[in-house]
C-alpha cells in the first residue's frame, strides 16, 4: 500500500474492506489556529454528487472504523471521514491541547480546506458528542445530523482517572491486546464480528508517536460530558441506535430524541454500541434516506 506514514501492521489487514479503506487513506497538512505548525490529518474521501457526508469516528478510534459503511455511502454520494485531532493517524503535534475545544477547531479548518460546503454530518460513538459540539459551535457547516449511538446525553468519569501516573499506566490498560478484545466483543451484538482482523483495525493507530500523551491529555480535559444546550440544534437529526447497545445503553437514545426538536429515532434491531460496523447495509440505508429531510418534514411526521 503507498500509505507510508501509517504503522507497518497495515499490511496485515486481510478483510476486503479494511484494506480497501486503508489504501484509500489519504494525507492533508491543515492550517489551523492551534500551533504554528500545520497539522497532518488522515483521512477518506470516495464517491461524488449531493450534500457531502462527513463520518467522525468514536474514542481512541480511526477512520478504519468506517471501513463497512464509508464505501456504501459512496456509491451514491460524496463521503468524507477524518481522524479527529489527538486520534487515529492525524498528527500529534507537541504542545496542542487535545481538548473537544481543539478538535473541534481542527475540525472546522479540515471542513473550510477540503470540503467549504455544508455537510450531514454523522458522529459515533464520542464521534457523536464532537458533532454535537461542532454543530452548537459552527451551525453554518452543518446541514443534517446523524447520530450512531452517540455519547454527549450523559456526562462521563473517565477524565478523573487519567493523571500521572495512571494516565500512563491507563493507557498501558487500553494497550493490552487482552483488554481491546473485551471491549470489542461488548460492543458487538453478534461476537463473531470481532475477529483478527477487526481487533487490529481497532489497534493499529497505537502505533503512531505520542499516542498515549494525547489520549491522556484528552482525558485530563474533561472529554465531552453532557450538553445542556442542546435543544440549540436546529439541524434535522436522524438518531440511530442498537437495541442491544452494551457499551452505553438505551436510555440515552431516547433523552436525545425528546432534546433535539427537529429529531428522529431509529432502532437498529439485533446490534450493539456499532450499527456501521455490525449493520452496514441498514445503517447506511437510512442515512442516505435522511439526506434530504428538512426541519418541516421532521416536525411534520414525513420520515
Amino acid at each position: 500500500m503507498e500509505v507510508n506514514f501509517l504503522p507497518e501492521l497495515i499490511e496485515q489487514l486481510t478483510e476486503s474492506t479494511s484494506v480497501a479503506l486503508a489504501r484509500s487513506i489519504e494525507r492533508k497538512a491543515i492550517t489551523t489556529p492551534l500551533s504554528n505548525h500545520d497539522i497532518a490529518t488522515t483521512y477518506v474521501h470516495q464517491g461524488s454528487g449531493g450534500t457531502p457526508i462527513l463520518l467522525l469516528h468514536g474514542f481512541d478510534s480511526s477512520v478504519l472504523e468506517f471501513r463497512r459503511l464509508l464505501p456504501l455511502l459512496a456509491e451514491a454520494n460524496d463521503t468524507w471521514a477524518v481522524d479527529l485531532l489527538g486520534f487515529g493517524f492525524t498528527d500529534r503535534i507537541t504542545g496542542i491541547g487535545f481538548s473537544p475545544t481543539a478538535i473541534k477547531t481542527h475540525l472546522y479548518y479540515f471542513w473550510k480546506t477540503l470540503i467549504q460546503t455544508p455537510v450531514i454530518l454523522v458522529g459515533a460513538s464520542m464521534g457523536g458528542a464532537a458533532a454535537i459540539d461542532f454543530t452548537l459551535t459552527y451551525p453554518e457547516a452543518v446541514k443534517n445530523l446523524v447520530l450512531i449511538d452517540s455519547a454527549g446525553a450523559s456526562s462521563s468519569a473517565m477524565g478523573r482517572f487519567m493523571f500521572p501516573p495512571l494516565g500512563y499506566l491507563a493507557t498501558e490498560f487500553l494497550r493490552n491486546p487482552k483488554v481491546r478484545d473485551r471491549i470489542s466483543r461488548t460492543a458487538y451484538k453478534n461476537q463473531s464480528l470481532a475477529t483478527v482482523d477487526a481487533q487490529l483495525c481497532a489497534a493499529l493507530h497505537l502505533k503512531m508517536p505520542n499516542w498515549n500523551q494525547a489520549l491522556i491529555a484528552f482525558t485530563k480535559s474533561g472529554g465531552y460530558s453532557s450538553f445542556k444546550n442542546i435543544a440549540q440544534i436546529k439541524q434535522p437529526t436522524l438518531i440511530l441506535w442498537g437495541q442491544c447497545d452494551r457499551i452505553l445503553g438505551i436510555a440515552d437514545a431516547e433523552k436525545f430524541k425528546q432534546a433535539i426538536a427537529h429529531s428522529k429515532l431509529i432502532w437498529i434491531k439485533d446490534c450493539g454500541h456499532v450499527p456501521h460496523l455490525e449493520k452496514p447495509q441498514i445503517t447506511a440505508q437510512h442515512i442516505l434516506e435522511f439526506r434530504n429531510q428538512t426541519p418541516f418534514a421532521m416536525s411534520s411526521g414525513t420520515p
